[in-house]
């Protein structure tokens, strides 16, 4: 990486595999960084279905995510780090039934999201150090490919957790 020429800067060249390795490192960190900050945030943040996080109509019940992205070949292999931070909750799978766990995973499921979202927002700092086709990967490619499938599986495990809440509701006898 070299400094603007005339400007009395230092310039600085990276190798290749150093460039390789501060991506690396600053992805790990930029993912890490963005998960701890959402897990710190109180939890009544992630109660309600905000702009954020309402079901969209073209999301069809979480039809889109069965038939367009079949989701349910490949959702199994995604990293679940929810539980990486003390005090975290794992969404890799359904513990209990009850209202109040279900309650939990929507919410959970919630933060996720957010903390996949916020990922992406970085992207454009690679420009700094890496040559504008790869600042480019990683805006257009790497971000939306890494965190775009949690975001998947995050809308379409809270739509179909929902799903049972909201039947759960109309099936529960008015006193």
């Amino acid at each position: 990486m070299e400094g603007p020429a005339g400007q009395g800067g230092h310039s600085v060249t990276l190798s290749r595999p150093a460039i390789v390795a501060l991506d690396v490192v600053a992805w790990a960190v930029i993912h890490a960084s963005t998960g701890y900050l959402v897990h710190r945030l109180p939890g009544p943040r992630f109660e309600g279905d905000g702009w954020l996080w309402r079901e969209r109509r073209f999301e069809r019940g979480g039809r889109l995510y069965v038939e367009r992205f079949r989701i349910k070949r490949w959702k199994r292999w995604l990293p679940e780090a929810g539980a990486l931070f003390p005090g975290g909750f794992d969404k890799g799978r359904l513990d209990a039934a009850t209202a109040d766990y279900l309650h939990t995973y929507v919410r959970e499921t919630r933060r996720a999201e957010l903390g996949h979202w916020l990922a992406m927002l970085p992207a454009p700092l690679f420009f700094f150090w890496n040559p504008p086709a790869v600042g480019l990967f990683m805006v257009v490619v790497y971000a939306p490919l890494a965190n775009g499938p949690c975001i998947l599986a995050q809308r379409y495990n809270r739509i179909r957790v929902m799903r049972v809440l909201r039947a759960r509701h109309r099936r529960r006898p008015v006193p």
